[in-house]
């Protein structure tokens, strides 16, 4: 099957997660991605570690971290101090459809790598600039990184139980999210290119991604003039929508209109819930949460997690566990929807969600080791590789 991006051709001067993870999704679609690194030590996450994953032989093939966020792209060492490796990458970029990079404001100008002089040679590039603040702006110098940014975004504000310490994610969902704007920038920017022969310039900010990102708490506060606060597992807009105890654990409830509660009620046989006027609109509900959960938690607190799943999911009440990532990828419907792969030296890794006409997209070629592809990418543009593809 052919993919989407075949045929594009995308440099990526970026490290740690933002950057490559849009790499990544893009070598997934179909993509050349050739990713530039210093010979010395290259991208970072390369020792971000333990754990690190082991050849057939024994080998060290860079740690996991790396592995999540580099599949499917060819690895060039070149170093931007070095005049040599330098004019070959210009070079490199002019037969390029896109940069990805994640420098410091102003830190490729230097090395005539910014835009502007980039574009001179190759006017329908697209390149994409993602820093921590943008380029303009009071906080355009400073570095970003993932757990300030959610702090000084306000995610951390909403995020915990109310009485312990504001929470950051579980994950670095700032690079991650940033990553997926920067392709939906990028495929759109494409598409300009092609019809209006015109490249462009992306400025996305880690910043502006993850405040973008509150969606309704964004909302809320508008609306009202009033911060949002931490709610722990509780939704601010619906009730009950939240975790849960059970005799044997807790299992999440998303309970999302009247219908679903009276048919919870049933369920839970606490019909008088549904009726009592502190909690028969979703309004009400929410004004009388703390009531509410004292009364369900009577009720689930008598129930087995598995037996209660079932009971909701047979009765069409939004109902799920909470699994560990162990848990998760044993899940029947995990393994049905193939979401582990393995690369092609055997790495295991997790496809792209997504899939086009029935098919994965996925590369699965194996995150390249440092340099691995220095000189056959060398080689090609000494041999007159096209211009653009």
């Amino acid at each position: 099957m052919s993919k989407p991006l075949e045929g594009v051709r995308v440099v990526e001067l970026a490290r740690v997660l933002a950057g490559p993870w849009a790499g990544q999704l893009l070598a997934d679609l179909g993509a050349d991605v050739i990713k530039i690194e210093n010979p010395d030590g290259g991208d970072e996450t390369r020792h971000w570690g333990p754990p690190f994953i082991k050849g057939a032989n024994g080998e060290d093939l860079s740690a996991a971290y790396f592995h999540s966020a580099n599949r499917g792209k060819r690895s060039a060492a070149l170093d931007l101090k070095n005049a040599e490796h330098l004019s070959a990458l210009k070079k490199l970029i002019s037969t390029a459809d896109v940069v990805i990079e994640n420098y410091k404001v102003g830190g490729l100008k230097k090395f005539g790598l910014d835009y502007e002089s980039l574009s001179k040679a190759n006017p329908n590039l697209v390149y994409c600039s993602i820093t921590g603040f943008g380029q303009t702006g009071p906080y355009a110098h400073r570095a970003g990184y993932d757990f300030i940014i959610q702090g000084m975004s306000g995610f951390m504000s909403i995020t915990g139980e109310p009485d312990g310490q504001p929470m950051k994610a579980g994950v670095a969902i700032t690079d991650i999210l940033t990553g997926l704007y920067a392709v939906s920038a990028i495929n759109a920017a494409l598409v300009k290119s092609l019809k209006h022969n015109k490249g462009s310039h992306i400025d996305i900010a880690l910043m502006e991604v993850m405040a973008a990102s509150l969606a309704n708490q964004n909302m809320n506060y508008l609306a009202t003039g009033i911060a949002p606060a931490r709610l722990g597992n509780a939704h601010p807009n619906i009730a009950p929508y939240q975790v849960i105890p059970v005799k044997d654990g807790h299992i999440i409830l998303a309970v999302g209109n009247d219908g679903q509660f009276a048919r919870l009620c049933e369920i839970l046989n606490t019909q008088e819930l549904a009726q009592n006027p502190l909690f028969t609109t979703n309004q009400k509900r929410v004004e009388n949460r703390d009531a509410l959960t004292i009364s369900l938690t009577a009720a689930t607190t008598e129930w087995a997690r598995g037996a209660l799943i079932e009971a909701c999911e047979n009765h069409a009440v939004p109902v799920g566990a909470i699994n560990t990532i162990e848990d998760m990828f044993n899940d029947p419907h995990v393994k049905a929807r193939e979401l582990q792969i393995a690369t092609s030296l055997g790495v295991p890794g997790v496809r792209s969600p997504f899939l086009i006409d029935g098919q994965m997209t996925s590369n699965i070629d194996t995150a390249p080791a440092l340099g691995a592809d220095t000189q056959s990418i060398l080689s090609g543009l000494a041999h007159g590789w096209p211009a653009r593809n």
